[in-house]
């Protein structure tokens, strides 16, 4: 019901700009399939852009980036971790640094080593699958 809310006021705000106005609304979702139609209305947004997922050389970037702050024990791997992270998203990778971080406390140590990177990738991939299963509906 709040959701139908704010959708409604949303599209009732951007029907109200003037066509010659200076506003710019830039919209972003990880589920366009789930988009209202209304919202997708001609006249309603100007440009769709669709983002890809990374591939493995950016995945292996964005790792190292997310991994940077994070107190390491011994060599990582990161291509090992990159090469079982297909189909991730830069939260996922992020997601990742933060699971590794908790196997490691889990462990009471104050550092990760690259089992737990390796178990961390596992946990978000098997946690990515359940969430693939799930049966979401439009709105």
């Amino acid at each position: 019901r709040e959701i139908q809310r704010t959708l409604m006021e949303l599209l009732n705000q951007m029907d109200g700009f003037d066509s010659l106005g200076q506003v710019k609304m830039i919209m972003a979702t990880n589920r366009p399939d789930t988009l209202d139609p209304a919202l997708l209305r001609p006249g309603r947004l100007d440009r769709k852009i669709e983002i890809p997922l990374p591939n493995e050389q950016a995945r292996l970037e964005i790792l190292k980036i997310h991994a940077g702050p994070i107190a390491k024990h011994g060599d990582i791997d990161y291509e090992a971790v990159v090469k079982l992270s297909d189909s991730f998203n830069g939260a996922d990778l992020r997601n990742v640094c933060t699971e590794a971080g908790l196997f490691a406390i889990r462990a009471e140590r104050e550092y990760v080593i690259q089992e737990d990177f390796m178990k961390a990738v596992r946990k978000v991939a098997d946690n990515k699958k359940l969430e693939s299963k799930l049966d979401y509906k439009p709105i």
